[in-house]
């Protein structure tokens, strides 16, 4: 219910989306804002958010005034760095600032770090002051983009969240992004856009998309866009880069015309128009396959790979009755028939990164490998508790295992314990995120009296579910059965991490009949696990620079004495050194009989937190910010970081090797460890 305790944190999640790093408000403004907190709860009931538009107001002023006094720091230079003082790089937790005095110290503290990175990478003062001066200014104009709609959605989901950190408020623009995101397609042109300075740049050109059959190319500078052949073109040029997609976007069919800057010109080049017929554009982001080859007790196994990173479902086509929608479901389901045909001897399905996605995609895909009967269990609002079956027909028999991390969550929860309490698969990685709740989608448009109205949509928690055992994998999350070390602390991300999150519950176990029992191989895979890791070298260097860079993030603050600064990174060159070092002597060693790079999956939206943790240990600091460096120079390092043997993977894939040598050997532990029909050659 809305009262003065809810309303409290209403007030706590605007304040903490507004300035989470609380390098904008002090204590004075917080203090100041004590009646609008105080009042909150009416004033919502009432409709009146004049109060969360008054503190945006401090906070944009705040903004302004502090970009000006970064700038005139810039300007005049002539820092100490002989000093003995240090810069809190992580404010989450520290006080905040008493007034604008103390304020300022913390913004001075700030733009000496970021000149201090620049000097300690080779770059000049005038350079230092270039790249400086056009950051801040971003800063700034990155708050002037903002409108009423955006400190809208900003509190209203302030306001969702507060019940529990699933129930989100989807304002328009983020609503058709989320459809996007479900249905991994649109009608456009095919092109990944970025802002870069003043412009929205191509990023990347998708392959088989309109862009790809036309003279457009990565790094080209979007100036103009125009509707259809005669439309007039409009100027984009300092647009907010939601603003200029939505131009391009349109109907199927339809033609947008682009005025471009090329890449490889000077901003005043002749500009360039190009016309392109929208057509539907499929997202990469869908279900891949991969095979690796490894080598356990003297024989070799061939393991299928199948990377999902989302449990999609393109739910408007299916509502529509279209025969051939898109879903993760059926994507696996072909990429199964062809690992059979490549005559696999197991699969690993890698939902490492997999934040979820449609709950009827998790049941469906778990029928793949276990068939019919029940997968989850779902109580509602009213305690009432359904149990929700699979009516998939089951597609592979053999070893089968799943590889999981931190950011597997919510419907990739599902589906693996399922595989687990069914017995059907080894679960591998680590300990998941822990989300256990539903959410239902809710169009405000369709709720609304006007035809016209863009209200965005509610994304509601409507439900807990639990796995078939009783179990809850809220806050838990599902423990692996072999675990892998923790890519990033569980503290700082994860479920029990965020604010107001439900509690972890349990129900009675449904009518469920596991299909295989892995228990008894469980000992002794543990044991080949720890003797093959504990002589890998490329299992210890991924330790070492784990532990490198987990010893990096632990340290909330850093020095802004130079000669402090340039002895740690001289050791942090050093230990770059010596892992390129070992990891060089690792790949002229293994000449690629169980090669598997991140390339050979499908790229990912994931958090920063977790995304390739290992590769910030193998980059020198330049000191710059990704959108600051050339567009070739961000696209090499990501390249770079791709390219990284998989560790993680292989393992992954030599303990499913280790499985199918003990069943190979054993057939009576086969008939109990396999699902009806299932076998190994």
């Amino acid at each position: 219910p809305l009262d003065a305790s809810m309303a409290q944190r209403v007030f706590k999640g605007y304040i903490d989306a507004l300035d989470p790093d609380k390098m904008y408000f002090t204590a004075q403004d917080l203090a100041s804002f004590k009646p609008i907190e105080d009042h909150l709860d009416g004033a919502i009931w009432s409709g009146d958010l004049s109060g969360p538009f008054a503190m945006f107001n401090v906070y944009e002023k705040s903004v302004a005034a502090h970009v000006a006094y970064a700038e005139a720091l810039i300007k005049k230079g002539g820092f100490d760095f002989n000093i003995n003082a240090s810069y809190e790089v992580d404010r989450e937790h520290a006080p905040w600032a008493a007034d604008n005095t103390a304020l300022d110290t913390i913004w001075r503290e700030r733009v000496m770090n970021d000149w201090l990175r620049l000097k300690l990478a080779g770059k000049s003062d005038a350079d230092i002051r270039t790249v400086l001066d056009k950051r801040y200014q971003n800063y700034l104009d990155s708050l002037r983009e903002l409108d009423s709609e955006d400190v809208f959605s900003m509190f209203l989901n302030a306001y969702a969240m507060a019940n529990d950190p699933h129930t989100n408020y989807f304002g328009p623009r983020a609503s058709e992004n989320f459809d996007i995101s479900m249905n991994l397609s649109l009608d456009g042109i095919g092109a990944e856009l970025e802002r870069r300075g003043d412009y929205t740049t191509i990023r990347q050109v998708l392959p088989g998309g309109p862009a790809s059959r036309s003279p457009l190319q990565v790094g080209d500078r979007i100036v103009g866009v125009g509707q259809g052949s005669a439309c007039p073109m409009v100027d984009v040029v300092g647009w907010r880069l939601d603003d200029v997609v939505a131009l391009i976007r349109g109907k199927k069919d339809t033609t947008v015309r682009l005025e471009i800057i090329p890449g490889d010109a000077g901003p005043d080049a002749r500009h360039e128009t190009l016309s392109i017929v929208r057509k539907k554009v499929t997202l990469k982001e869908q279900a891949a396959k991969s095979i690796i080859t490894v080598h356990d007790r003297g024989q070799a196994y061939r393991i299928g790979v199948i990377s999902l990173p989302a449990f999609y479902e393109d739910f408007a086509a299916r509502r529509r009755g279209d025969p051939n929608y898109r879903s993760a479901t059926r994507d696996v389901a072909k990429l199964l028939v062809e690992l059979k045909k490549d005559k696999v001897d197991g699969v690993v399905m890698d939902l490492r990164n997999n934040g979820g996605g449609s709950l009827t995609e998790a049941i469906e895909l778990s029928g793949l490998f276990i068939g019919k009967g029940p997968i989850v269990q779902v109580r509602d609002s009213n305690g009432q508790i359904e149990e929700q079956d699979s009516k998939e027909t089951r597609v592979w028999n053999g070893p089968l295992a799943v590889l999981v991390n931190r950011a597997s969550a919510s419907a990739s929860e599902i589906f693996a314990a399922a595989m687990q309490d069914y017995g059907r698969a080894l679960i591998i990685g680590e300990n998941t995120y822990g989300k256990g709740t539903v959410q239902n989608l809710v169009n405000l448009d369709r709720m609304a009296d006007q035809p016209k109205a863009k209200l965005g949509d509610l994304h509601m928690t409507i439900a807990e579910f639990f796995r078939v055992d009783g179990g809850s994998t809220q806050l838990k999350g599902v423990t692996p059965n072999i675990v892998f070390p923790q890519t990033i602390n569980p503290k700082d991300f994860g479920e029990s991490s965020n604010p107001n999150p439900l509690p972890w519950s349990q129900i009675k176990p449904a009518d469920y009949k596991p299909v295989a029992d892995l228990q008894p191989l469980i000992p002794t895979l543990l044991e080949e696990h720890d003797a093959r890791v504990a002589k890998s070298p490329a299992w210890q260097l991924m330790l070492d620079e784990l532990a490198a860079v987990q010893k990096l993030q632990a340290e909330t603050s850093i020095s802004l004495n130079y000669a402090v600064r340039e002895r740690e990174r001289k050791a942090q060159d050093a230990l770059q050194d010596q892992f390129r070092a070992r990891e060089k002597a690792i790949e002229a060693a293994a000449k690629g009989p169980a090669h598997a790079t991140t390339a050979s999956t499908p790229a990912r939206a994931v958090s920063a937190a977790v995304a390739a943790p290992a590769h910030a240990a193998s980059t020198r600091d330049d000191g710059l910010q990704p959108n600051e460096r050339p567009l070739h120079a961000d696209l090499a390092r990501e390249r770079k970081r791709d390219d990284k043997p998989d560790t993680m993977l292989i393992e992954a894939a030599h303990i499913l090797g280790d499985e199918i040598s003990l069943l190979q050997g054993n057939p009576k532990l086969a008939a109990t460890a396999l699902p009806a029909g299932g076998h190994v050659d």
